[in-house]
């Protein structure tokens, strides 16, 4: 694969999400496979309507999710500040979201409303409640697929990236666990961005960045998780978060990928191999997986991830991000930009938000 530039990353982490989660907008959330194939054939190879009486019923293929719309939101925030500006983000979700929706799980952009959206909604525009005060204890991927433009926008910065990830997914997400998830996912996506491989030594790197007080995860182990000697100085490190753990799963389904004694196949029973629910624990270690072995082709990771079935939208959306930061814009096929809804549109704000990360690359 030839050398792709940071500018080229970053669009392709950024386009990979808007197209994971357009594509999974027509067959999102079938559990029962063959209820899928029936509807779909046996391979779905591109943007499709969702079916009547589904999760996204009167919608067209090549249109985003109300995932896509909030992530296409904290773009535009992000492009026209020029940094992460939370006042003005929730300015954002205040005025052009919550009046969209009415509490229900079938309403505003995208069809379908997620529960912590749909608890932000009530604490929000029902009760007042500032935010700030308005974290749930939803567990699913919903404050990764917004928070990954935070991951791209601070790649080079792990420290501001944890930090603007942690604050931001806060707002609609509590659970300690749930925040720890998700700022390694960004964490990862950043490395990605700036050019590290999807490996087993991805995560020897971020505990480095943990070492160096640049990631705030605990941390009480020696170097390459040996235990402490006696004598040694205090090896702790008391971060944010209660363990490392988070940062270690991406390697171990790096070396699961490549093992010539571990084999999914299809690649796309991984979603039975981890579980095809939304929480977060089910969803990561399948993106990992696909996003490692398909680290040099987008369409196979993003079909392999949609045609897994159940939440196989949030599931293709991380994926696709996660390979679009590996092969670049570039390297994505034309045909999903080209069937995107307003795809110059999502295209400029991607080439906006990599020109941040370009002037952070040249020390602006």
């Amino acid at each position: 694969m030839p050398e792709r530039t940071i500018h080229d990353r970053a669009a392709g982490a950024i386009m990979g999400a808007f197209i994971g989660d357009a594509m999974g907008l027509g067959p999102h959330w079938y559990y029962d496979l063959d209820e899928l194939r029936r509807d779909y054939g046996d391979w779905v190879t591109d943007y499709t309507d969702p079916k009547p009486g589904r999760y996204h019923s009167g919608f067209k293929a090549g249109q985003l999710s109300q995932a896509g719309f909030i992530l296409r939101l904290t773009l535009d925030s992000l492009v026209s500040r020029g940094k992460y500006d939370e006042a003005d983000f929730c300015r954002r979700m205040d005025e052009d979201l919550l009046p969209l929706l009415d509490g229900t799980p079938i309403s505003g952009p995208g069809g379908y409303t997620s529960q912590s959206i749909r608890e932000l909604w009530r604490q929000r525009v029902q009760q007042r409640v500032p935010w700030g005060r308005t974290g749930g204890p939803a567990d699913d991927t919903e404050a990764i697929e917004r928070t990954l433009a935070l991951a791209v926008r601070y790649a080079l910065d792990p420290g501001k990236l944890a930090a603007t990830i942690k604050s931001n997914t806060l707002l609609t997400q509590n659970d300690p666990a749930i925040v720890s998830m998700t700022v390694a996912y960004g964490a990862v996506l950043g490395m990605l961005v700036h050019g590290h491989a999807m490996n087993p030594q991805l995560s020897g790197k971020l505990m480095r960045l943990v070492n160096k007080g640049e990631l705030p995860f605990h941390h009480i182990t020696g170097d390459n998780l040996q235990p402490p000697r006696p004598g040694d100085p205090d090896p702790s490190n008391a971060g944010l978060f209660a363990s490392p753990d988070a940062l270690l799963t991406p390697s171990y389904m790096a070396a699961a990928a490549i093992d010539p004694d571990i084999r999914i196949e299809p690649a796309w029973k991984v979603s039975i191999v981890y579980g095809m629910p939304c929480a977060i624990y089910h969803q990561l270690p399948a993106v990992y997986y696909l996003a490692a072995r398909f680290h040099d082709d987008f369409e196979a990771g993003l079909l392999h991830a949609i045609n897994g079935g159940g939440q196989n939208q949030a599931r293709a959306m991380l994926t696709a991000a996660l390979v679009g930061a590996q092969v670049g814009l570039t390297g994505i096929p034309q045909r999903f930009i080209d069937g995107l809804e307003d795809s110059t549109g999502l295209v400029n704000l991607a080439h906006g938000l990599a020109l941040q990360v370009d002037s952070a690359a040249a020390g602006d």
